[in-house]
């Protein structure tokens, strides 16, 4: 089990799939998400169905310690040939915003990246607008490789988004955060 001080990972289940859809009905919380269309609880099934199916994917529901389902992360596009995957996380309980919620979720999902599935790299996507997301993840230990300009149509226009990475040599050497 991956657990911190607030939070722990959690296997996504069909239990928790109406909590998401309703966060990814709340445009405060898509605002900085790819998705772009209103989610149905069937097309949330649909997309879990599939989930469990697909082994480039492992997502967590993000537990408070009290078992309280806050949002989820986990890794996307595993590549197990160049040991490198995708890091994705939404806090969708806005109550949980910018208390130290997301950063730990960031560190646990490093340690099961680095530890638990010996990758080599982890990297995201950030709008370079969402200042509170990329300060998470630079606290976390990744470092800002660039701009990808006009990556992400969203909202009628294209987004630039920051690329960022860390890798295991470097979550290594300065070992966990808190």
């Amino acid at each position: 089990m991956y657990k911190g001080t607030k939070i722990q990972l959690k296997p996504l289940e069909r239990k928790h799939l109406s909590q998401c859809v309703e966060w990814l009905n709340d445009p405060e919380v898509t605002e900085f998400l790819t998705i772009s269309e209103p989610m149905g609880m069937e097309g949330e099934q649909r997309w879990y169905d599939n989930y469990l199916k697909d082994d480039s994917m492992k997502i967590y529901a993000l537990e408070t310690i009290d078992g309280k389902h806050i949002g989820n992360a986990g890794l996307e596009n595993i590549d197990v040939h160049s040991r490198r995957a995708e890091l994705g996380i939404f806090i969708g309980d806005k109550k949980y915003w910018g208390k130290g919620y997301g950063t730990e979720a960031v560190l646990l999902i490093l340690d099961l990246a680095f530890n638990g599935l010996n990758l080599n790299k982890v990297y995201l996507k950030a709008f370079v607008t969402n200042e509170r997301a990329w300060k998470c993840y630079e606290k976390a230990g990744f470092i800002r490789e660039g701009i990808l300009r006009e990556d992400i149509f969203k909202n009628g226009g294209y987004a630039d988004c920051f690329i960022y990475s860390v890798l295991a040599d470097e979550y290594f050497k300065t070992g966990p955060r808190t």
